[in-house]
């Protein structure tokens, strides 16, 4: 076990340098660095201009070169003006260049600064992803037990007309995307013209003009009830379906396996035979798909953030690719990728501690 771990961290490791130097790649292409420099610059500055802002900052170096000073394993740039001022990644403002230091890249814990929020860019990383992981740590809680029960329920007694309805329902929430149903559950649960507030206002059941609210701004202080349902629950149900899906279609096969039509034969309760015999087995498929929805929550909730008005993880991705905001969109990039890594690492893991036939193998 030990070394096949060491050898799936050595794999994540190329992996995550090969992806975040693609990323770097494709964000330090001449187009994007021009606009960048007009953007902090001025928008009628001449090529000349664009040139000499842009070498002055280190962006004209090989792209081999400015990856490696942005990883921290090689001397930042510095660039001297014929005044003799001493400018760098390395050089913060009020800062003496000569103790400044020479590596200040991702190792050494610097993300960069963002052209657009003025601040660090692992400040904002950080602030935005914990404000994502507590949408998507209700959202784990809504959608993986209620799309489990569903996929066994619906397994259980395949072709059943539970089955049938289970997987009707399945479908068409996975079939729906986020900003359709997102704008129902708004016109419908947060409306004060439309939909049911207005009926359960006018009988006196519900405190206030809605029974939820159409935003989640201020869930992002205090993620009460009324104001962080609608957009959990809008995540929650487009990927309940894929699980419950794949769950049901392992618990009706593992329903057809020898040993449980032994077990059937024995007189084992139907009960016993589904608690004690095929759920266990039945969740293994399950549990890489589940594992799988957390890079997916953490980047695929960005319509649902903009919906709902949640300046979260994903809407910072929209705000630094919109605005050409390179620090930041290679800062959000890293995060990307060494979540989606790690969950992959941890589905193999526990895949083989779930399947004993790959364990004993």
């Amino acid at each position: 076990m030990g070394l096949f771990i060491l050898r799936r961290v050595g794999v994540m490791i190329l992996t995550a340098l090969c992806l975040t130097y693609i990323v770097f790649f494709l964000t330090n292409l001449y187009p994007n660095l021009e606009k960048l420099a007009k953007t902090q610059g001025n928008f009628r500055m001449s090529d000349e201009a664009v040139a000499s802002w842009l070498e002055k900052g280190g962006y004209l170096q090989s792209t081999p070169k400015k990856y490696a000073e942005w990883l921290g394993v090689v001397p930042s740039y510095r660039h001297t003006d014929a005044e003799g001022a001493v400018t760098g990644r390395c050089i913060y403002p009020g800062v003496d260049p000569e103790k400044a230091g020479r590596y200040c890249g991702i190792l050494q814990g610097y993300w960069g600064f963002s052209s657009v929020f003025k601040d660090e860019v692992g400040a904002i990383i950080g602030v935005r992803l914990g404000l994502t992981g507590k949408l998507m740590l209700w959202v784990m809680l809504l959608m993986v037990p209620s799309a489990l029960i569903v996929g066994v329920l619906a397994g259980m007694r395949e072709g059943s007309r539970t089955d049938r309805t289970l997987s009707t329902m399945s479908i068409a929430t996975t079939a729906t995307p986020e900003y359709v149903s997102g704008v129902i559950f708004i016109a419908l649960l947060a409306s004060s013209k439309y939909g049911l507030s207005p009926m359960l206002a006018e009988a006196g059941l519900i405190e206030g003009k809605t029974l939820f609210k159409g935003t989640a701004t201020s869930a992002m202080k205090s993620a009460n009830f009324n104001n962080f349902f609608l957009p959990v629950l809008t995540i929650s149900l487009y990927g309940m379906g894929y699980i419950a899906r794949m769950t049901r279609a392992s618990m009706a096969e593992v329903m057809t396996a020898q040993y449980i039509r032994t077990a059937r034969l024995k007189g084992v309760s139907f009960r016993n035979i589904v608690m004690k015999h095929a759920l266990r087995n039945a969740l293994i498929a399950p549990f890489t798909v589940i594992m799988l929805q957390i890079p997916w929550l953490l980047n695929g909730v960005v319509i649902v953030e903009t919906l709902f008005n949640y300046k979260g993880f994903g809407w910072t991705l929209v705000q630094a690719a919109s605005n050409n905001d390179i620090e930041l969109l290679l800062g959000v990039s890293v995060v990307s990728v060494v979540v989606v890594l790690i969950t992959q690492l941890i589905s193999d893991i526990g895949y083989v501690f779930l399947n004993p036939r790959i364990r004993i193998s």
